[in-house]
């Protein structure tokens, strides 16, 4: 099946482009992403898409809508700084998919949709009618995301799941904290949320290809705890072929040396990683000059990384010798991988940070207040994405779904709500 021209399907569905040079659009410019789910994992995929072109409705629930609206720092009735940074791009329009007016609407919106972003429970669409193979009846080149804690499949499908759920179901708790103590928090609570939403993107834009070939949709079905999994390098191949364990490393790593987090002596901390020999022949070099040289064996990995302990000992010491900024340069200064262990004042003071406009400081029209959220990743040099909005107030865009898109006249509208569908 040959899938029509680009710019015509963009004339056709997106009237206010017709004339308009496809070229000097975003690269998802034309594509139309209905956004179901809630709190961070697909909603974040749908905010990737967005950043670079693609249209996203953010369907949600009348009422109260998205539950993220009300998770982290309240800043409206409405709306929190996570809702305005992570909805970024978004149109809000409110359907309920469980009444059979909402789901009628939800099908109209499909047939003239590209991905449709979900984070059900496995079976919950299917229960109101929406399974997939109701949806590519609809429309045969749709891509549908699903994302779930355990995936469409296997024993633990029906199972609720959280990135929390997924950082120990997937093996990074397991890493995280110091040798010989509990288990904590890998760093943000969220981690596998975006690692999941990231994996989804990516997975939506490779169906896409493929329907660019075929001219049909597919499924996308992204496990929370898959995705951490995926990150843990050689976790899974070291207990497979020696039996290897790894535990909690705390500070340092077992792999290289020094390599881990050393303190400084202004109560800071910072990163050195000397991956391999030459970088610890440059880190050696910068200690001797300070009056502490290593053992001429401790040169060779081999001989190193055994004595591990000693060798961070060694470094420590050094390190809290120095403040931070003094040792930073003086890493800098012997091309030693060096940063700070930066808080979020670090970040926002960072010069780097500030050249490469990595935080994105944007009025938001819905309320006149300056915000500041991170920038758009990756950077493309043709065709960069952008943050042009921040998170809608709830169904502030039903009016453009329900009569621009679908074309719903006062009284169908009128019905929809009585029936309790928006």
């Amino acid at each position: 099946m040959q899938r029509p021209r680009r710019s015509s399907r963009l004339s056709r569905r997106f009237p206010k482009l017709a004339g308009r040079s496809v070229m000097t659009d975003k690269p998802l410019t034309g594509l139309r992403v209905l956004d179901l789910a809630t709190f961070v994992a697909a909603p974040f995929a749908a905010s990737l898409l967005g950043e670079f072109g693609a249209e996203v409705i953010k369907i949600e629930q009348p009422g109260g809508g998205d539950p993220l609206r009300s998770f982290g720092t309240r800043v409206s009735k409405d709306s929190t700084l996570v809702w305005k940074s992570e909805a970024r791009n978004k149109k809000s329009a409110c359907l309920d998919l469980r009444k059979p007016e909402g789901a009628a609407l939800f099908k109209r919106l499909v047939a003239i949709s590209d991905v449709v972003c979900e984070n059900f429970r496995p079976g919950t669409l299917e229960k109101w009618g929406l399974g997939f193979d109701a949806l590519s009846a609809l429309n045969a080149g749709l891509v549908l995301l699903r994302i779930s804690g355990y995936g469409q499949t296997g024993p633990y499908a029906e199972r609720p799941g959280f990135a929390r759920i997924a950082h120990a179901m997937g093996g990074l708790t397991h890493l995280a904290g110091m040798k010989g103590e509990a288990p904590v928090t890998p760093g943000s609570t969220s981690l596998a949320d975006y690692a999941a939403g990231l994996y989804g993107a990516f997975g939506v834009l490779t169906a896409l290809r493929q329907r660019d070939k075929s001219g049909r949709g597919q499924v996308v079905d992204v496990a929370l705890y898959e995705g951490i999994f995926r990150f843990l390098d050689e976790v899974a191949p070291a207990f497979a072929r020696n039996g290897t364990i790894r535990g909690r490393e705390g500070l340092y790593t077992v792999t290289a040396c020094p390599h881990g987090h050393y303190p400084t002596s202004d109560g800071k901390w910072v990163a050195i990683a000397c991956t391999n020999d030459r970088m610890f022949e440059r880190f050696a070099a910068l200690v001797s000059a300070h009056g502490a040289p290593p053992p001429a064996h401790w040169f060779k990995g081999a001989s190193r990384v055994p004595e591990r302990d000693a060798v961070n000992e060694w470094a420590a010491r050094f390190t809290a010798t120095l403040d931070r900024d003094a040792l930073i340069a003086a890493c800098v200064d012997g091309e030693i991988p060096c940063a700070s262990v930066a808080d979020i004042s670090d970040i926002f003071a960072d010069p780097h940070y500030a050249a490469r406009e990595v935080l994105r400081r944007i009025t938001d029209l819905s309320d006149g207040q300056t915000y500041v959220v991170p920038n758009v990743v990756p950077r493309l040099s043709e065709t960069p994405g952008s943050v042009d909005t921040l998170g809608p107030p709830l169904n502030s865009h039903a009016d453009y779904v329900f009569k621009e898109l679908l074309g719903l006249s006062e009284d169908e509208i009128d019905k929809a709500r009585a029936a309790g569908a928006i």
